[in-house]
Parts: structure tokens; sequence; C-alpha cells
């Protein structure tokens, strides 16, 4: 028995059921190539989190729930997001599948369930392609009024270059991106400090100064207490369209290298990021910008990035046209992030047979090119923006992508739930995994209970007096009849079941590393010195 199936049964696998969980392990990555190496997953993991719902979108959150709200929602969401996550990362951890997230229904719920998880999230990367195309349409304008068509072009094909060809390419494209997007949000989180205090050149100090005028948190729909409740849960639909694609972790983690180390260490320091990049964000434009500034409305006029304003308001001159290339860079590295995402998430219905076979084909290089082919299809869509205007095109389309993640997320919470479950009746201590979730089950069926509210209250201003939109409605809760049709389609079709708990796979798929590298790499300089990093983060 080698390595790997030492640490198997280690963990509660006898040595027949170990070898034949390995066999299977390169049937189910198909012809992947673990080609993404650790700082290329931990700058996938943070890129995943950044992109124009942080730079653009969080000024309509701020418009209309005022900056309290704004920075309430945001915490609060982060810690469902965070539950999420170590959920997520459990399961990712000790099975390290191609388009996981599409797998882990089918496997530890039902086979309907997989396959409505898979087509949801592949047209939620395809539609968040469009959101970004649609965004960087809005975002040149503040430079000059072109047709809009020139630009969705040249981002598309550029996205699509990158996906093409070996995975690696797309990590070290990925690798530059996040870099220019870490340096521009921790740069604009030390501006928004030096800005406040009275650095700017036409400002004096700011202080709370927009906390008392306008006010802290603004009455949304009704009046007194009850609009600035409304107010406040309006931030977390925002929220939820911001944070979207911080899952990435587990669509690249069928082709990471020693998954068992580095998804851990990507998904324990996902609370920093939330902190320093939300939370921190958040609080930074409430303090900068007024939430009655009209700038950050969608549909009057250009809508711009709460950064873009706080620049201008400042006096502050070359640097805001700095800072809309940069976010035009951060909509292009998340449209580039997403069309990947996409393609894995059609690879791996394809592989579960729950799409056609011939999407199982990749190139030598291990990129399965059918798959980008058919998620590139949906940045064709964004071509709409010629006949409407570009913000309102990215409210329609971000709004499609908040409930298509929500769903997600809801299924994520609730399949861990029975994942624990099996671990528990296989005899699986949980101590020896390479990644244990905290406070579970208890913070699982929490986060899902949160997001199931959002999830179905999200649109809820629709239905009160003077605010129905027939177009608003469809937006907000056209995912959710798609999502629960995909289910009952394959439930009749291949007339599944739900998945016993004792009959729950944990084995197939399962990727060790084997204990002579650990300790090789525990001895090492660098691993010395990544083990005291790790405890810090």
């Amino acid at each position: 028995m080698d390595d790997k199936c030492k640490v198997e049964t280690s963990l509660g696998a006898d040595e027949e059921r170990c070898d034949t969980a390995q066999a299977q392990v390169e049937d189910l990555n198909g012809h992947l190539k673990r080609g993404l190496k650790e700082r290329h997953l931990q700058f996938i993991a943070i890129g995943g989190t950044i992109g124009t719902g942080l730079f653009l979108g969080i000024g309509a959150a701020l418009a209309t729930s005022g900056p309290l709200s704004l920075l309430l929602g945001y915490s609060i969401s982060s810690v469902a997001i965070w539950i999420m996550m170590q959920c997520l990362g459990e399961m990712t951890t000790l099975l390290p599948l191609p388009g996981m997230i599409a797998q882990l229904g089918s496997r530890f719920i039902d086979p309907a369930l997989g396959f409505a998880i898979g087509w949801n999230q592949f047209y939620n990367c395809g539609i968040a392609v469009c959101s970004e195309l649609s965004a960087i349409t809005v975002l040149v304008q503040y430079w000059v009024d072109v047709n809009p068509a020139i630009w969705i072009t040249a981002i598309l094909v550029l996205v699509v270059f990158f996906n093409i060809f070996a995975i690696n390419i797309y990590g070290e494209a990925e690798f530059v991106f996040a870099s220019i997007k870490i340096l521009a949000i921790v740069g604009l989180l030390i501006l928004a400090v030096v800005i406040d205090l009275g650095g700017a050149p036409v400002q004096g100090r700011l202080g709370f100064r927009y906390w008392v005028h306008p006010g802290p948190m603004n009455a949304y729909i009704a009046q007194g207490a009850a609009g600035r409740f409304l107010g406040l849960f309006a931030t977390l639909t925002n929220a939820a369209f911001a944070f979207g694609g911080i899952e990435q972790i587990a669509v690249a983690a069928g082709e990471t290298k020693n998954p068992t180390q580095n998804i851990p260490k990507a998904v324990r320091r996902v609370i920093w990021r939330l902190i320093l990049f939300y939370v921190g964000g958040a609080l930074a434009i409430g303090v900068l910008v007024p939430s009655k500034n009209p700038g950050l409305l969608y549909g009057k006029g250009v809508a711009k990035s709460p950064y873009l304003i706080a620049i201008q308001n400042a006096g502050i001159p070359v640097l805001p046209s700095i800072l809309n290339a940069v976010i035009i860079s951060s909509a292009a590295s998340s449209a580039n992030a997403n069309l990947y995402g996409g393609s894995r998430y059609l690879y791996a219905l394809a592989v579960q047979g729950q799409a056609p076979r011939i999407l199982r084909r990749c190139t030598a290089r291990g990129i399965p090119i059918y798959c980008v082919a058919c998620t590139s299809a949906f940045g064709l869509l964004t071509y709409i923006t010629i006949s409407s205007t570009g913000s309102t095109v990215f409210h329609w389309f971000s709004t499609l992508n908040t409930v298509a993640y929500l769903n997600t997320w809801l299924a994520i919470c609730y399949a861990y739930t029975r994942f624990r479950r099996a671990l528990l009746h296989a005899g699986i201590d949980r101590n020896g995994l390479a990644f244990k979730a905290k406070g579970q089950p208890y913070l699982a069926w929490a986060a899902a209970v949160f997001f199931a509210i959002v999830l179905f209250f999200n649109g809820f201003a629709v239905f009160t007096h003077g605010h129905w939109d027939i177009q608003q409605f469809c937006s907000d809760y056209i995912g959710i009849p798609i999502f629960i049709g995909l289910y009952l389609f394959w439930k009749f079709v291949k007339k599944t079941k739900v998945v016993p708990i004792e009959e729950i796979d944990l084995y197939t798929g399962r990727v060790s590393e084997s204990e002579m590298e650990q300790r090789v790499y525990a001895r090492s300089c660098w691993g010395q010195l990544q083990k005291g990093w790790d405890k810090v983060l």
C-alpha cells in the first residue's frame, strides 16, 4: 500500500477501498492538469473576491441605505460568507475534484441537485462575464463616449486568449491581475484615511460628517425605523453580488498542485480578506462620499465608482484616470476568472454525465476547449448595451448573478451538513482531516437560513406600492424557478433519489500528499517560515 493509501486508512478507509478510490481519481479529473501553484491559488482566492461589485456596485448600496447600513450589511454578510467557505474548504480539501461545487450536490444530496447546481453555476459564470463587460462600458465613459461594442469585443477576445492555453497561463494572468487589484484596494484604503483626516488639497478634515448629514441610515421604501431596516436589508443583496466569486477556490481544486496543503491555506485567509477589502472598504467609502451623491446611482447619467467620486471631490489630479484604468483591469480580471469557472463547471457536468460527452474533450495542455467556447458565448449578450445604457444592463446582470450565487451558497451549506453526517457514520475522525470547519454543524445551518432569507426576499421592493417593475421582478426572481426547474427536470428524467447517508461516497477522488513529501516540506526552511505565517493568518 502506497503512502497515499496509508493516509486514507488512518482516516478510516480500508486498504481495498482506498486502492479503488485512487484508481478513479484520474477518471474524475479527466484530462485536466494540476498546473496551478500555491501562489496562483492564493491570488485566485483574492482576485475572486475583488471585482466591480466592490469598486462600482457598492456605490448603489451606499446611495440606497446610507453609510452605517452599508457597513453593517457587509459585516453581517462577511460572517455568513466565512461560514460557507469553512464548509466548502473542508469538503474540497478532502475531495479536490474539478468543478467541486457541482459534484458535491450529486455526491452528498441528490444527483438532480448536482445537476441544478452545476448548470446554475455555469450560467451564473456566463452572466458574470456579461456583468463585468457591461461594467467596463460604464467605466470607459468617464473618458470618452464611444460605441461600447469596441470595448466589449476587445476585452472578450483578451479573456478568451488567457483561457485557451495551458492552465498555468491562466494562473499567471490572474496572478498579475490580482496583484494590481490588491495594490489598488490597499492603496485606496490608505488614501481614504489621508483624505478623511484632512490631507486632501481642497478638503478639510471629513471625519464622520456624512454620517451626520445626510445621516447614517437612509430610509428605504418606508419611513422611520421600518424604512431604515429595509435599507439595511437592501445592502445584503448588494453584498451578495460583491462577494460573488469567492468560491473560485473550489473550482480550481481539480487543477491545483498539493491541494491538501494549498486549499486550507487559501480558505483560512479568507477572513482577513473579508475584513480588509469589504468591511474596510464599506467603512472607507461611507466616510468619503455622501450617500446623496447622484453619481452613485444607476440610470442617472453615468454611474461612477464611489472611490472615483471621493478622489475627484478631494481635488487630486491625474489619480482618477489611473484608478479608472485599474477598475477596468479589475473587471477584465473578474471576466477572466468567471470564464474559467464557467468552463470548469460545464466540464464537471460532462464528467458526471450531466452534459454532452463531447464537452469532456481537452487539448493536449489540459484545457476543456469546448467548455471554454460555450462559456465565452455568453459574452455576446453584452452587446445589448448598444441599445440600452451600460449602467442599466450592469444592474440587470448583477441581479441575476446575485440570485444564482445565493442558490449555490445555500446548497453548499446544506451539502456540508450531510457530508458531516456521512463522516460520522463512516467513523472518520474530523480531527485527522487536513482542514476542519469550525462550529459545525450549527454554523452551517445558520448560514443556510441567512442565505435563504436573502434569496427569497431579495426583490421585496417590487411588491411595495408604486415600485412594481416587470423587468426588475424578472431579474430578481427568475433565477429561483430556473434552479427548481433544473432540479425537477433531472429528477423526472433520470428518476434520481436522495443519497442515503450510509451510501455517500467519501473516497472516490480523494487525493492525499505522501507522508514523505509532507515531512520533507515541514523540515525545509520555507516550510518552517510558512508554518509560522499560517499561525498568524
